[in-house]
């Protein structure tokens, strides 16, 4: 991976607990949960394949090297991710002309691999340097830096190539770059948690999320393969289950909760049980399903079996 002196060091972003008025957050809260009860009304069925940990520590490890705020990471997941579903989606109509019987179906990977494996790490890292761009308090990538940056790795791409692949990526995605993303449903969560118990230590919950959000989204199969496991009740879920299980695993919501909890337990393990009343209050999301979640997510940092929280 490439040294570290292709961006001068950009600080993480740091919230201001408390500065927002309580109908800004109400409206903001509202609004997140409209758009990710939407998102997850229209999936489709290859949603989640480029989240694998393969794909995640390696936006997450470019990231780090070009010295960028850990939200541009997360938002270059979800950018990769909508591009390469959509991309597929087009892919198979293209291939498919009308009235005419579908071939020998092949993997979503097989045929992403097989059809960009020549620019699909220049195609990650677009996804990151268009995030770069999102937000004023991030440090941008620039195409001098881009280059130099590539050249580090191994890959020789022009600074045409560069602009060749944002731009596929932004007409793939219609230029519609408001995308959710599950460092950002933590921190309004975060703020309005707060601002129902002000004795909530926010700086050192919020220090802690970005760990275990972190730690889940490297940890995404086998956090959510034991959630669906106990979910389910069923050592071995039919691929019917599977197929319905996939709005559980692209749920920022639940996700958001389901940190926000491991964090309060790592925290201060006596007050658990009220940080978790109070985020099914303001979600509206059960406290079985936080508990759920919260359970199988401490097992995997843990290694343990054993139950770590009881309802």
């Amino acid at each position: 991976m490439a040294k570290r002196f292709l961006c001068s060091p950009g600080p993480t972003h740091r919230l201001q607990f408390g500065s927002a008025s309580l109908d800004l957050l109400s409206e903001t809260l509202i609004s997140l949960n409209h758009r990710n009860k939407d998102e997850l009304d229209h999936l489709e069925p290859c949603s989640g394949i480029f989240k694998h940990t393969a794909l995640i520590e390696c936006i997450f490890q470019m990231t780090q090297e070009l010295r960028l705020d850990p939200l541009v990471g997360y938002c270059a997941i979800e950018i990769l991710e909508r591009f390469m579903v959509k991309h597929l989606k087009d892919t198979f109509t293209a291939n498919t002309p009308c009235g005419a019987v579908p071939g020998p179906p092949s993997t979503c990977q097989d045929l992403v691999f097989e059809k960009l494996k020549v620019k699909f790490t220049l195609t990650v890292f677009s996804c990151v340097q268009i995030a770069s761009k999102l937000w004023l308090h991030t440090d941008i990538v620039d195409n001098n830096q881009a280059v130099q940056f590539l050249h580090s790795m191994g890959h020789t791409v022009s600074k045409k190539a560069l602009m060749e692949s944002e731009l596929q990526i932004l007409k793939g995605l219609d230029f519609k770059l408001d995308v959710p993303n599950p460092l950002t449903y933590v921190e309004i969560l975060l703020e309005v948690l707060g601002h129902n118990e002000p004795s909530t230590p926010m700086e050192e919950l919020y220090g802690l999320c970005g760990h275990v959000l972190r730690f889940v989204s490297l940890q995404r199969t086998a956090v959510y393969e034991s959630l669906l496991k106990v979910t389910t009740q069923c050592c071995s879920p039919s691929p019917e289950q599977r197929e319905r299980f996939l709005t559980v695993t692209e749920d920022c919501m639940l996700l958001g909760v389901g940190v926000i909890t491991v964090a309060a337990v790592i925290w201060n393990s006596d007050q658990w049980e009220q940080v978790v009343e109070d985020l099914s209050h303001i979600t509206g999301i059960s406290q079985r399903s936080i508990w759920d979640f919260s359970q199988v997510t401490l097992e995997q940092l843990t290694k343990t079996s054993s139950p770590v929280l009881s309802p």
